[in-house]
């Protein structure tokens, strides 16, 4: 076919945002006929926004040798640091950094070159703390100089995400807005929109700024939306953060096939370094829901793939009635984390694994140390997270009385952020608190709406505790409550029968009694429940 032809259904394609039509008509031409520089350059923003590798390489690397031999060393620069982003995606980092190094040795030769900014980017996400801030600031001076849209937007971002890093939480918010201004007005390259896009919506899950994660979501939701062939790296990133959306809102039936559709897109060669994160996601939703073996496979994967497989693993041992094991890996994961944000993700999980391990004293420590941290953040979802765990903590330690105001705060701030699940989950809570108190209609009423959400959910093992309240000890007999008092209190079978004088065969038909009574899998967390009402 005519080569003009090609190149105008290739614009037209553009123009319209059917990126494999472009991609795949720019590609046609240039086998007739080598592409000039802007429609070479077109092929390789394309292929790397549709996962083409290959095809996003060969691309880029001509249009840096062309910019080369025409002396245009600040666009040979720019090529550069997207060949490094198509080798990053694929895991090859040696290579990546070697564009980078090869961009560097060209630099030398114009040291005032202002697209030196985009050697800077790479440099401050290697770095931390003020020297990343203003390694990312002359990037975006230096874009700002030459007019380069992209590089400002990316500079910007650099500099919020590392005043978030430092606990500057309300600052690097403010600059990751600024950087989305241009992205939301159209000013940036479409490679840059995906990746700011991608980049904000992180960060706002970092720090629980769930408003904002809500509100970018929706914004890339319709962007992706109006490109219907974006099915790249970046796409499937997209998919991870809509499903993560979908399933706060609660619709997880929609959360589970988003975070599909992103491990099929994310797994294979190209994207496999962030696949890890689709993988995570889809085995969350499995654990919420009872789907038990699917979590462990998805966590498996997600942990193959590098991922950071905690809090989440964690909390499945948790419902498997592992609390030794959970409490152990959280521990572990703790003692690694150093920074606010690192920490934030797992102390929640921390709080029920010690309550679950019969720890009151770990319960109350995690929860304050993660009030403190929502102090810092003043995100709504961190503090209701924190007045979550210090209501838990102290409910475990039997002080209800003390339990119930953060635990209503907490159930305030989850019917703002429209979190049903969160909500639903401190109900339960609350129930308890009130049947504690001697408050049996609060605690129906709340267990009953706590229920009617989890139903509708799908979450089993939430449900599957709900009923075991509303149960409670009552169903147990005075010779299983006793066994249960001396279970918690760490007995093994042959003690419990020697202290009763009975035999460890009826021992451990009392034991199997009780854990189906109460709706329980394990001795510990059979004794979490006896230590949360008091039987002992």
């Amino acid at each position: 076919m005519d080569t003009r032809v090609l190149l105008e259904r290739a614009g037209a394609a553009y123009d319209r945002r059917a990126w494999a039509d472009a991609c795949d008509s720019l590609a046609a031409a240039d086998r007739e006929t080598p592409l000039a520089l802007p429609d070479l350059e077109r092929l390789g923003e394309l292929a790397l926004l549709l996962g083409r590798p290959e095809e996003a390489a060969d691309a880029f690397r001509r249009c840096y040798e062309q910019h080369v031999h025409a002396g245009a060393i600040g666009r040979a620069v720019r090529c550069a640091f997207w060949l490094r982003e198509v080798c990053a995606f694929q895991g090859e980092f040696s290579r990546a950094q070697g564009w980078m190094a090869r961009a560097a040795r060209l630099l030398a030769h114009d040291p005032g070159c202002a697209q030196r900014g985009y050697l800077l980017i790479g440099e401050a996400e290697r770095q931390t703390g003020d020297a990343a801030f203003a390694t990312a600031a002359e990037a975006v001076e230096l874009g700002n100089r030459c007019g380069d849209r992209d590089l400002v937007a990316i500079g910007v971002q650099v500099q919020g995400r590392a005043r978030l890093a430092q606990g500057r939480v309300e600052e690097g918010l403010a600059l990751l807005d600024e950087a989305m201004l241009d992205i939301s007005a159209g000013a940036c390259s479409s490679q840059v929109t995906g990746w700011m896009y991608c980049s904000m919506i992180a960060a706002c899950r970092d720090v629980h700024e769930l408003g904002r994660a809500r509100e970018w979501t929706a914004a890339v939701n319709a962007w992706c939306d109006a490109s219907p062939q974006f099915t790249g790296a970046y796409s499937g990133i997209c998919r991870v953060h809509r499903s993560e959306l979908l399933q706060l809102v609660g619709e997880w039936p929609d959360a589970v096939r988003e975070a599909r559709t992103a491990c099929a897109r994310l797994d294979h060669r190209y994207g496999h370094v962030v696949a890890g994160m689709a993988y995570y996601q889809l085995a969350e939703i499995h654990r919420l829901r009872g789907e038990f073996a699917d979590a462990e496979r998805s966590y498996r994967r997600a942990g193959e793939s590098g991922w950071d497989i905690q809090p989440g693993l964690a909390l499945l041992r948790l419902a498997q009635g592992r609390a030794d094991a959970a409490d152990a890996s959280l521990r572990r994961a703790l003692a690694e984390a150093e920074d606010d944000i690192s920490r934030s993700r797992l102390l929640p999980a921390q709080v029920e694994a010690a309550i679950g391990n019969g720890d009151p004293g770990c319960a109350r420590a995690a929860a304050a140390e993660l009030t403190a941290i929502a102090g810092r953040f003043h995100t709504p979802a961190l503090r209701a997270l924190a007045s979550g765990a210090t209501g838990a903590a102290l409910l475990a330690a039997g002080d209800e009385s003390a339990a119930l105001p953060p635990l209503r705060t907490a159930l305030r701030l989850w019917c703002e952020l429209d979190a049903p699940y969160e909500a639903a989950r401190t109900r339960c809570l609350v129930g308890l608190a009130c049947r504690a108190l001697g408050d049996e209609d609060a605690a129906e009423v709340e267990l009953d709406a706590a229920a009617e959400v989890f139903t509708r959910l799908g979450a089993e093992p939430d449900l599957a505790r709900v009923r075991g309240a509303r149960r409670g000890a009552s169903l147990l007999s005075p010779r299983e409550t006793e066994v249960l008092r001396l279970l918690a209190a760490g007995a093994t079978n042959r003690g419990i029968a020697r202290e009763l004088v009975l035999s460890e065969k009826t021992v451990a038909r009392h034991v199997s009694n009780i854990f189906a009574k109460l709706g329980v899998g394990s001795r510990t967390a059979a004794a979490a429940y006896a230590f949360q009402h008091r039987i002992g």
